[in-house]
């Protein structure tokens, strides 16, 4: 690798990739891993966009006997140091790849049609076995029904096993299947209503291809679920399942921490580091800490004039995990948000075989999806299935924050251009504007919350909630230790001329009076200074900042704020 590596975001090619000169993060010792897996086929989950297509597209090209002159893709690169064994491996076996990446359709019949497409395309790439005398009539008549789109539905569910078969007899050497994005479909027909025709094919189509198949060297199944072993995998002993919580291949998806570093400081960004940790790091899988989402890395890195933004939350509307999470009723998943948006954990069954049914059923299961589609960190496994979950970083805290503005905004008739202008003018050291806009949008959706349980945390979380917008501008950080004690709510500016904003909540019963209320804010103005909670922003260079306490009284807020516009004594 060279400094004249460009950084190629969006191409998961792997020939394209390395041919028009793309930075690489070398996970070709994925191949080696591959080949001593004592597994014939693996099934390895990852959440989307973390480098499971561009792996399989590796794969393939390392190979595959039809792709000519391959080798020059890997010589500069990890696996040609393993040796001559795992060299001698590489473009030696016929190879089928299929992705269903694209298989997202609201019917049954669509999705079949998809899967015909799909197949049909793929035996067409591989039409020269036509040509051969090693298949018989019947055969050659399969396949041209196949490539014409005139089979039966049990031929295009034998299909994948056929072509295997006919593959090695004419190479005379074992097939390598590259399964892609398995459980996109399955995903679509559970939310579409016709989850268990598309189980039946997939069911079909897999274990046919993997179970007992004699002209099988290898199988690797990538998707982002484990879809129950007992719902497609049925009977297929060859089967190893890596999912993120698992040691193996726990280095081969997502950014490490020194090839984060490495990436950084080739595009001249190492100054950014430490930040870029905070937005994007925070992954433990395995036996590795500090995985870095490597499609924010790199969307970073291609958009770093314009500062850190939420790039990889944008890229998927997940409705699966947004109907589980906006069923309102469902008191126990807002108070579990509210507690991982304060920067907690929480402790949670962490379920690796998902089957769709249940999650109907199932409100636990909730934990599993988000954990499994990186929307959760598994940081620490407590007791067999139990592990404590948290927010792995702040891009992912943004989703979650929003997710509290969604339900803020249930009855609020002003919409969010209230909570904007609330915020501009906190920002802006207009604190009686705020507290103005702050009363107005309380009165319209506090009611939403119940706080008659911890009310000091619920008033966090629900100002945490509203403060979610200023995300761009602003690091927004919550109970954690900073001088002598641990604050409430802090806003770290990014522009360092703007103000530092640190928040101190209290609570009174409803019929506390008015001067209980003004002891109670001098007093939380007084814990502040006394605890020094402002050095966090003194060390961030932030010069100025507004100090505020806020006392909620049942549902109302009274609020008393002091400016500082210099550096005090630390």
């Amino acid at each position: 690798m060279n400094n004249k590596k460009r950084l190629i975001t969006g191409n998961s090619n792997y020939k394209g990739f390395i041919e028009n000169n793309g930075y690489f993060v070398d996970k070709t010792l994925l191949i080696k891993e591959i080949i001593d897996s004592s597994w014939q086929v693996l099934l390895i989950p990852r959440p989307r966009r973390f480098g499971k297509t561009l792996n399989l597209s590796m794969l393939r090209y390392f190979f595959d006997t039809n792709e000519k002159d391959t080798e020059k893709l890997f010589k500069d690169y990890k696996i040609w140091k393993a040796g001559e064994y795992y060299i001698q491996k590489q473009g030696k076996y016929p190879v089928i790849y299929l992705t269903f990446k694209d298989v997202i359709t609201d019917n049954w019949q669509a999705c079949l049609e998809h899967f015909e497409i799909d197949i049909s395309e793929l035996f067409t790439d591989n039409r020269y076995l036509l040509d051969s005398d090693l298949l018989s009539e019947s055969e050659k008549q399969a396949c041209n029904d196949i490539i014409n789109g005139k089979a039966s539905q049990s031929s295009y569910e034998k299909s994948l096993k056929n072509l295997c078969k006919y593959l090695s007899k004419y190479h005379k050497q074992n097939v390598v299947i590259l399964i892609d994005e398995y459980d996109t479909p399955i995903h679509a027909g559970y939310q579409n209503k016709y989850y268990e025709k598309v189980i039946s094919f997939m069911r079909n189509f897999l274990s046919g291809a993997f179970k007992d198949n004699d002209y099988l060297y290898k199988g690797v199944i990538t998707g982002i679920l484990r879809v129950s072993k007992e719902s497609i995998f049925s009977g297929l002993n060859n089967l190893g399942i890596y999912t993120l919580l698992n040691y193996d291949f726990s280095d081969k998806f997502g950014f490490t921490e020194d090839e984060t570093k490495e990436i950084l400081k080739r595009f001249n960004l190492e100054n950014k580091y430490t930040q870029v940790k905070q937005w994007y790091d925070g992954y433990i899988w395995g036996n590795i800490k500090n995985i870095y989402n490597p499609w924010s890395i790199t969307s970073y890195i291609a958009k770093y004039k314009e500062g850190f933004n939420p790039h990889w939350v944008n890229t998927s509307s997940d409705e699966l995990i947004k109907k589980r999470i906006n069923e309102r009723s469902i008191d126990y998943i807002k108070e579990n948000i509210q507690t991982l948006v304060e920067n907690k954990t929480i402790k949670k069954e962490i379920n690796e075989n998902i089957v769709f049914k249940d999650l109907d059923t199932n409100k636990e299961l909730l934990w599993s999806l988000l954990t499994f589609s990186g929307y959760l960190n598994p940081v620490k496994n407590i007791k067999g299935k139990i592990y404590e979950l948290c927010i792995p970083n702040y891009e992912i805290k943004t989703l979650f924050q929003d997710i509290i503005i969604e339900w803020l905004n249930i009855n609020l008739q002003t919409g969010s251009s209230l909570v904007m202008n609330a915020c501009y003018n906190l920002t802006s050291n207009k604190i009686e504007e705020f507290e103005k806009d702050f009363k107005t949008i309380m009165g319209d959706t506090l009611s939403y919350f119940n706080i008659a349980k911890e009310p000091e945390r619920v008033f966090q979380s629900y100002i945490l909630g509203l403060l979610a917008i200023l995300g761009d501008d602003y690091i927004i950080k919550s109970d954690r230790e900073a001088g002598l004690g641990r604050y409430d709510i802090l806003l770290l500016p990014h522009n360092k001329t703007a103000y530092g904003i640190l928040i101190e909540i209290k609570t009174l019963k409803k019929d506390a009076t008015e001067k209980q209320i003004q002891t109670e804010l001098q007093s939380a103005l007084q814990q502040i200074a006394k605890n020094k909670y402002y050095k966090e922003l003194i060390h961030a260079g932030i010069n100025k900042r507004i100090e505020m306490a806020m006392v909620f009284t049942g549902k109302e807020v009274s609020m008393k704020s002091k400016t500082t516009n210099s550096i005090l004594t630390q």
